[in-house]
C-alpha cells in the first residue's frame, strides 16, 4: 500500500493524503479524484462480480447487516428463522444503525445493508423502501381508567413511557404530536421497546410505540394495545446498500429474501 500511494504521488504531484494530529487528511486533488475513483471501481465490481452464481442453499458466507432498533426488534427474528430453512449456511453480522450511516459501514461498503429510516442518504447509495409503520399505544391491562380505546383527553392527562431511538424517528414523533397539537407528559425515557413494555406492565402509563412492536407484544397478557386517540400518520422504512452491490449475485439474493420477509410479515399484520 505504501508503496502504492508513493508512486500515485510521484505520477500526480500531489501528497494525495496528509497526516495529522487526529489521522490522515485528504488533500484537494484527492478529494476531486475520488468520486471518479469510486464509479470506476462500482463498474468493475459490476462487470466481474455480475458473472457470478450463487445457490443460497448451498452458499457459506457471512454477511453484515445494519438495522436499527425497530427493524431488529420487529424484521430480524423472522428473518433468522427464514435463513434457516432456505439459506442455512447464510450468517448474519449484525452492526447497530444509529443516528450516522457512516458508522454502519454501509457507505464504505463494508455492510451489505442498512434498514430503518434513512434520510439524505449519499450518492453512493441505493435506496428502496420496505413498508410504511403507524403507531398505537399500549397501557397495562388492567388500567382502571383505560377500556379498549383512548381518548385525546385521557393521553393528555397520563404519564408517558418515551422510547428514545435515535435521530429521525424521534424527531418524526415529536413532529407529528406538535402537528397535532396533542401534549405528552412524559415521565421516563427508555432506550429500547423491552424496556418501555416493562414499565407499563406494573404501572398506570402509556407508551406510543409503532403498531408492528405493539403486535409483537400481544402474546404479553399483562398489556393491551389501544388505537391511537389523534391520526399521527407513519413513517417510512427503507432498505439501502452500496452501489457497488448493486449486481452482486449474493447481495441482490439478500435484498430479495429480505423484501420476501417484509412483505409476509406485513400480511401478517394486516388482520391487527
Amino acid at each position: 500500500m505504501s508503496n502504492a500511494l508513493a508512486r500515485l504521488r510521484t505520477m500526480l504531484q500531489d501528497q494525495l493524503f496528509i497526516r495529522e494530529r487526529y489521522g490522515l487528511q485528504s488533500t484537494a486533488v484527492a478529494v476531486e479524484l475520488a468520486p471518479g475513483i469510486a464509479e470506476a471501481l462500482a463498474k468493475l465490481d459490476d462487470s466481474i462480480l455480475g458473472q457470478q452464481e450463487f445457490d443460497p442453499r448451498k452458499a457459506e458466507r457471512t454477511l453484515t447487516i445494519a438495522p436499527n432498533g425497530y427493524v431488529e426488534f420487529v424484521l430480524v427474528p423472522a428473518l433468522v428463522a427464514k435463513l434457516q430453512e432456505e439459506a442455512p449456511g447464510i450468517r448474519l453480522r449484525l452492526t447497530p444503525y444509529g443516528n450516522d450511516l457512516v458508522d454502519t459501514g454501509v457507505v464504505s461498503g463494508s455492510t451489505a445493508l442498512v434498514l430503518g429510516r434513512i434520510v439524505d442518504p449519499p450518492d453512493n447509495l441505493v435506496v428502496q423502501h420496505l413498508m410504511g409503520e403507524g403507531l398505537a399505544f399500549i397501557v397495562r391491562a388492567d388500567h382502571p381508567d383505560i377500556g379498549d380505546h383512548l381518548t385525546r383527553e385521557q393521553f393528555e392527562g397520563m404519564k408517558h413511557v418515551n422510547i428514545v431511538p435515535p435521530g429521525r424517528m424521534r424527531a418524526g414523533l415529536f413532529h407529528a404530536l406538535a402537528q397535532q397539537q396533542v401534549k405528552r407528559d412524559v415521565a421516563i425515557s427508555a432506550t429500547n421497546f423491552f424496556a418501555v413494555a416493562e414499565v407499563v406492565a406494573v404501572t398506570d402509563y402509556c407508551a406510543t410505540l409503532p403498531k408492528f412492536i405493539c403486535w409483537q407484544l400481544l402474546h404479553d397478557t399483562r398489556v393491551k394495545v389501544v388505537p391511537a386517540p389523534v391520526d399521527l400518520g407513519s413513517f417510512p422504512v427503507d432498505m439501502a446498500w452500496h452501489v457497488r452491490y448493486r449486481h452482486d449475485a449474493a447481495h441482490r439474493w439478500l435484498r430479495s429474501f429480505i423484501m420476501d420477509v417484509t412483505a409476509q410479515l406485513t400480511e401478517c399484520g394486516h388482520a391487527f
